[in-house]
């Protein structure tokens, strides 16, 4: 809503009064504020997804539910053969938004399979199973490596918009200085009708 325009200025003159202050105990005019329903949007139900397989590679892991960490950073499973689903955003099978599923590229000893996450061309089917049995299909749309430092600014964690999936790992050069990988892999999929 626009403000109106403001009222006209009328010059004051040494004859005036400033307005009286209200007596105790008066209340001041009241404006009304205006109130929405207590009503909560209803929350989509999809069953959660436990497990994720990319045709044509090794990627095949176990998903289990993950929140955030401390800092705000999407919480990875300690077993490095599972991947994480963001549970505070959408879940494969929802009808909007993108589901994220992020899984670690290696450990201390070895390259784990989403290691190729970043090899992966687009047109490649994949699937989740949900844990009601159902499985979704997905074809690979595309795979870009995000530099860490800019991955805010990419539509990630997205709630709105098309259903996608995005499934996320490290890549890029690893940085001694931060212990960590300079960039990450992430690959959309659109789900197949």
């Amino acid at each position: 809503m626009q403000p109106g325009p403001a009222p006209e200025s009328i010059p004051a003159t040494a004859t005036e009064q400033p307005p009286a202050a209200p007596a105790p105990g008066a209340t001041a005019p009241s404006t009304p504020v205006p109130v929405r329903p207590a009503t909560q949007e209803p929350v989509e139900s999809v069953p959660d997804p436990v497990s994720v397989s990319v045709e044509g590679t090794g990627i095949d892991l176990e998903v289990i539910p993950v929140g955030q960490e401390d800092n705000g950073a999407m919480t990875l499973p300690d077993n490095h053969y599972q991947a994480g689903w963001y549970r505070f955003g959408p879940a494969p099978g929802s009808t909007s938004g993108s589901a994220v599923l992020a899984a670690h590229v290696d450990s201390r000893t070895e390259q784990l399979p989403i290691a190729d996450l970043d090899e992966v061309p687009a047109g490649t089917p994949l699937t989740v199973t949900r844990s009601d049995g159902s499985v979704l299909r997905y074809t690979t749309e595309k795979v870009e490596n995000i530099p860490k430092a800019s991955l805010g600014d990419f539509d990630l964690f997205n709630r709105e918009g098309e259903a996608r999936l995005k499934l996320v790992t490290c890549g890029g050069e690893w940085l001694d200085s931060v212990g960590d990988y300079e960039d990450n892999v992430v690959l959309t999929a659109v789900p197949v009708p």
